[in-house]
């Protein structure tokens, strides 16, 4: 039986997986900084934009966040949720300052 705490705390953990596996991604001239929509807001849209580069194996952090953005709508519609419904931009770019990746917004 699942509660709302419960399965808010599985999204919770997933997401720091997620979060965690992004910040050991470095940049530099041979690693390039890229993003992707992270969760999934009631009303729609990716609730933030995670950068990171490609020094980690990022087709296994892209499947990470399309299986956190998943249940992150299936919890929305079970537990009914309700979102600002504002829009969440993009980057406008991602720069690499000091082997991090930042957005520019």
């Amino acid at each position: 039986t699942s509660t709302f705490e419960k399965d808010q705390a599985e999204l919770n953990t997933l997401k720091s997986q997620i979060e965690d596996l992004a910040r050991t991604s470095i940049c530099n001239e041979t690693n390039k900084c890229q993003f992707i929509g992270l969760g999934n807001k009631a009303c729609g849209g990716p609730q933030s934009y995670l950068v990171y580069s490609s020094s980690i194996d990022t087709d296994y952090l892209e499947n990470l966040v399309e299986n956190y953005n998943q249940k992150e709508k299936a919890f929305n519609i079970k537990w009914e949720v309700v979102s600002d419904c504002a829009v969440t931009n993009p980057p406008s770019s991602v720069n690499c300052e000091n082997n991090i990746c930042v957005a520019v917004y």
